[in-house]
């Protein structure tokens, strides 16, 4: 979409929120609910018996403490009561309390839910009710095993007329409980036990039937009844089946949003996805994001341009774009102190996200702010003039915490191992999130990120490279210097009109610069077997990309058969501006190089300017359909329209025409899969999916070749061991990708669509906590990628694998801390990774990257808020090396980092 197509589709949308959401704004005077003369945003017209109106210019004065649950009054027993709790003020900090245990127990009445700690009497309680939910706030309070790892609980249909019951870590320091009804508020009443903690007791729809209706008082009406009420027997030693679903803090993530766009436990998709958290970030000491991939299984690096940001190959295809956040991000820097998590959605992705490859699709999921004070600091030192500094800060803007913000920045210095190699990187990242009503929140994040450093390619896929040192450089020092400047803003407004109904649209506009004046890079191995020869380049230029996306969110039943329904509509515009400038350089000898030759002065072989932008139009609509508490149906579908321009001129020419095409692709991406679970902790599931890439590019009779498709057939295994403290997925595939451009044998200048690649392969994942302290993420891959057909005199070999794919990875990383004791907050960590042999050239040609074996290594001390600690890296110094597409890439020798970090 062309820029000024954005402004009036920016418009429509607004427009469309506006009239859908006008009748809440129609009442100049709008009823506020009150207790103890503070306000509360509950609108709920089934309490309207215990409420009154807030005019406009009256003064509410707030009250100064927040009750404790032992000075809660008698009547308020259940939820349409306990919705009128206040919204705490402006209090002052107070001891977070640690419940290190949740419980379940049945009763008479349906069941109770036990939040154990010793200092109950300290909890603070906000309540309140959304819809059929009943929702506790504890804002000075923490789930925290006796280990000090975080903790989630979640049991789906406890009893009668429950849908589910959650308690979670909202944020640093709150707490959240959620009871959640079917049709209606549940029934629930608080307790407190100097033995056990805080109790919440939920009657069962059998025994709520039962209960006579309670005549609420208003406010002021009520009497103090007795504070603390006995706790109720149970009527069963016998314990509720639970689901416990993980550590927020720990290396197993339950839910994740990239395979449907909505908060989805991962057991419940049917496609493999790994999610690689926060944690797992921290105690790698990952310096570059894309050393992330090593911990997922079917997912292995490509050097991408000039050695930015990796690319990643997926189930054995490369694909070049990332998401952030479900917005293409680009090939710019990421800073992994940005980032919360990393979701690998293996399998296409075009049923939601549009023109990708079949492998799969990474999405960076950034910080979002706290509603309580975070301040967080790291430095960082380490081998080859290496450190880094960062910080990141959090909290409220505003008393009644509706403005929350976030602010991430960080520095980064560092030589290299190669030869003439270093580099500087910026980034700030500040985000803003208002919540303009409690159904309304609008979220500002800006990023900007900046590099400075030596542009390297590599080495020449030949037999040679193989016999020079790893630190070897074949450009000039005098000149190979790279600028990349990228800014990039999101804003997203979401508004619930219901329980059941959601709207969000966002808007992203990413705007990047990039180039170098002159660079000198490596060709080929001229015929004496020593001299590389070489060319002088430049290229400035820059990107732009705005995205426009709209998405309704449905929950409804047809009959007994529960639905979520997501429609989305997306409008995107990208273009590249650039020049392409090549003349023929002095070569270099690859054994004994000697830098500073004389280099030509202009570019009299190319000098090109180049311009092309990409119009896109998608539509698409998903439902998650409930069939069976146990079995769940995905199906979805996507349409796109995408038109192509591209235009270049010759700058030696006084700017003369070279090329001017346009193309025009339309596609159709479905998507469609069913999970059974026979029992709470294993999914069986089994999916097809499709995907498409436009190939842009004409016959030699001037006719355009269709977009490559892909294909995929998928099934596997996803379970939870250790009552869901271990999360493991087992899949198996197929994928095939048609349309592939290959030369075309009668005019080389142009290309045909007759290649079709395969690609076949076993994935097994694990992750989580085996024990207290004891952290664990493995994986292994089987995976062969190679040409399927060809039927043009073998310009792509049938068999033939493709470039940088290794048949077999495997990896193993484990952390200890020692969880008492003099040597507490002790730790240990380790890990294997593995990957087989490497294909360097399509056709193959015997140029092969042998395989390897990277050790890691990490010990640590944490005590309260400090952490120190040391990473080895390659603690063998083991050789090895992957593809950059045209090049090839040592990896990192022995490299060591220390770290120390402070929070708040």
């Amino acid at each position: 979409m062309k820029s000024k197509q954005v402004v009036p589709s920016l418009l429509l949308t607004g427009l469309i929120i506006m009239l859908v959401t006008s009748p809440t704004r129609s009442e100049e005077i709008s009823p506020i609910r009150v207790y103890n003369n503070t306000t509360s945003g509950d609108t709920d017209a089934s309490s309207s018996q215990s409420t009154r109106l807030i005019t406009k210019g009256e003064t509410v004065e707030p009250i100064q403490q927040i009750r404790l649950v032992s000075q809660i009054a008698h009547p308020a027993q259940s939820a349409r009561m306990l919705v009128q709790s206040p919204t705490p003020p402006n209090t002052p900090p107070t001891e977070v309390v640690q419940v290190t245990s949740v419980k379940a127990n049945p009763t008479a009445k349906g069941l109770e839910i036990i939040l154990q700690t010793s200092k109950g009497e300290q909890l603070q309680l906000v309540n309140r009710s959304a819809g059929s939910n009943f929702i506790t706030d504890i804002p000075n309070a923490q789930l925290r095993l006796t280990s000090g790892e975080a903790f989630t609980f979640r049991s789906e249909k406890p009893i009668a007329g429950l849908r589910e019951i959650t308690v979670t870590n909202f944020d640093a320091n709150t707490i959240r409980v959620t009871v959640i009804g079917e049709g209606s508020v549940p029934t629930v009443e608080l307790f407190d036990s100097p033995n056990e903690g805080l109790i919440f007791s939920v009657a069962s729809a059998a025994s709520s039937t039962q209960q006579q209706p309670q005549t609420q008082l208003a406010p002021e009406q009520q009497k103090p009844g007795n504070q603390t009420q006995p706790k109720p027997s149970t009527s069963s030693d016998e314990p509720i089946e639970l689901v416990v679903t993980g550590e927020q803090d720990g290396y197993s993530v339950p839910d994740s949003t990239t395979a449907t766009k909505t908060d989805t436990p991962q057991r419940d998709i049917p496609q493999s996805i790994q999610v690689i958290p926060q944690q797992v970030i921290k105690d790698q000491q990952i310096t570059r994001i894309s050393d992330v991939a090593h911990n997922v299984s079917g997912v292995s690096l490509q050097g991408s341009y000039g050695a930015d940001t990796d690319a990643y190959i997926i189930r054995g295809f490369v694909t070049y774009n990332s998401l952030r956040n479900g917005f293409q991000a680009g090939d710019n820097y990421i800073d992994p102190n940005t980032i919360e998590r990393v979701e690998v959605l293996k399998g296409p992705a075009s049923v939601l996200y549009g023109q990708f490859e079949p492998g799969g699709v990474v999405n960076y999921v950034t910080k979002q702010p706290l509603a309580t004070p975070y301040y967080a600091s790291e430095f960082t030192v380490g081998s080859y003039s290496y450190y880094k500094s960062s910080i990141d800060i959090s909290g409220s803007l505003t008393p009644d915490k509706k403005l929350l913000y976030r602010l991430n920045v960080g520095y980064e210095n560092s030589g290299s191992f190669i030869d003439f190699v270093n580099g500087q990187y910026f980034s700030i990242s500040p985000v803003l999130s208002y919540k303009i009503s409690d159904n309304t929140n609008l979220t500002l994040e800006y990023e900007h990120t900046s590099q400075n450093r030596t542009f390297l390619d590599g080495l020449p896929p030949i037999r040679e490279s193989f016999q020079v040192p790893i630190s070897r450089f074949l450009g000039e020092p005098s000149t190979d210097k790279y600028n990349v400047d990228s800014n990039a803003f999101y804003l997203t407004l979401d508004h619930t009109f219901s329980e059941n109904l959601r709207l969000r649209s966002a808007f992203s506009a990413y705007l990047n610069t990039f180039g170098y004046n002159e660079v000198v890079r490596p060709d080929s191995l001229e015929e004496d077997g020593q001299t590389i020869s070489r060319r002088l380049a430049a290229g400035p230029g820059s990107d732009q990309r705005f995205d426009l996306q709209n998405e309704l969110i449905s929950k409804f039943k047809t009959g007994s058969i529960n639905h979520q329904l997501l429609l989305g509509l997306e409008f995107s515009w990208y273009a590249n501006f650039g020049d392409y400038l090549r003349t023929a350089a002095p070569g270099i000898n690859l054994f004994n190089p000697v830098y500073g030759a004389p280099l030509p002065t202009s570019f009299v072989d190319t000098a090109q300017n180049g311009w092309y932008e990409t119009n896109t139009t998608g539509i698409y609509l998903q439902d998650q359909v409930t069939l069976l508490s146990n079995l769940k149906l995905l199906v979805g579908g996507r349409y796109d329209f995408v038109s192509y321009n591209d235009r270049n001129i010759d700058l030696n020419n006084n700017g003369a025409l070279l090329s001017a095409n346009n193309f025009y692709d339309e596609a159709f991406s479905p998507r469609v899969g069913l999970v059974y679970q026979p029992i709470k902790p294993i999914s069986l599931y089994a999916s097809y999916s499709e995907s498409f890439a436009p190939n842009n590019t004409l016959s030699a009779s001037q006719v355009a070749l269709k977009p490559s498709r892909g294909t995929q057939y998928e099934a596997g295994i996803k379970t939870e061991l250790l009552d869901g403290k271990l999360s493991a997925t087992l899949a198996a595939y197929e994928i095939t990708k048609t349309n592939v451009p290959t030369t075309d044998p009668n005019n080389t200048d142009y290309s045909i669509a007759a290649g079709e690649v395969k690609s076949q392969g076993i994935e097994f994942d694990i992750s989580g906590r085996i024990l207290p302290g004891w952290n664990v993420i493995a994986s292994f891959a089987h995976n062969d990628t190679y040409v399927s057909q060809n039927n043009q005199d073998n310009q792509l070999p049938i068999g033939d694998r493709l470039v940088g794919v290794p048949r077999n990875t495997a990896s193993f990383w484990t952390t200890y801390e020692i969880q008492s004791g003099s040597f507490k907050g002790l730790g240990f960590g380790g890990g294997l990774f593995y990957v087989g042999d490497v294909e360097a050239n399509l056709p193959n040609d015997g140029v092969v990257l042998p395989s390897y074996v990277r050790t890691d290594a990490s010990i640590f001390y944490k005590k309260e808020n400090w952490r120190v600690g040391l990473n080895f890296k390659n603690i063998f110094d083991t050789t090895y090396y992957y593809s950059q597409g045209y090049y090839l890439r040592p990896g990192d020798p022995l490299t060591v980092l220390a770290t120390i970090s402070v929070q708040f």
